[in-house]
């Protein structure tokens, strides 16, 4: 799903929540890393993703499952999820996500990315709501999720780390993958997505 820098910044203007806020704290847990793989594995690729970007469920789908049997589950690569909303709901759902606990962050994103029809698309639904069923069968609590949607600082700290990774990797689309310092875009397939891993190890 491909964005401009003027949507990204449009976007960001258009939120309540680039208003004045209280900023996170430095050691808000939610906004810790979140990733997949051993810590020590020999290369790191961070994803950048929206959670109503089809391309993205494409390859956490259908790709990613052979990422980890093969690279991931073997120490070769590790792979680290970084948040870059493309609307609202996308927001809403990100924030959500850093409101689980790390061991439940990755098979809720990978719900949220076999459902996109049912909360992401559908007409005449309330989103924030369709999420919050997908977050209860996670075993969030209403207050936990409530909290979240509402946290103003985590919001903004979301789209403040967005802008940074457009600024610094030029992330124009979703998703995109930063190897070594360097970005690849698209849905790479997995024979793309390996030799990548093989190239910086």
């Amino acid at each position: 799903m491909q964005t401009t820098r003027r949507i990204l910044l449009s976007v960001v203007a258009a939120t309540p929540f680039a208003m004045p806020f209280a900023a996170p704290a430095q050691d808000d847990k939610r906004l810790g890393e979140r990733f997949i793989g051993k810590p020590d594995a020999k290369v790191t690729v961070e994803e950048y993703f929206s959670l109503t970007c089809g391309h993205c469920a494409n390859f956490a789908l259908n790709t990613l499952p052979r990422v980890k049997t093969e690279l991931i589950e073997t120490g070769k690569c590790r792979l680290v999820f970084r948040d870059f909303p493309l609307d609202q709901i996308a927001l809403t759902a990100a924030a959500v996500a850093r409101a689980m606990p790390p061991e439940r962050y990755e098979p809720f994103l990978h719900a949220l990315f076999a459902s996109q029809d049912r909360w992401a698309f559908a007409r005449g639904v309330n989103h924030t709501e369709e999420i919050w069923k997908f977050a209860a069968l996670a075993g969030l609590k209403r207050t936990a999720f409530d909290a979240a949607v509402a946290d103003t600082a985590l919001r903004t700290a979301i789209l403040q780390a967005q802008e940074a990774a457009s600024k610094q990797f030029g992330i124009r689309s979703t998703p995109s993958f930063v190897i070594k310092g360097q970005t690849h875009a698209g849905a790479l397939s997995f024979e793309r997505f390996r030799d990548l891993v093989e190239a910086a190890s």
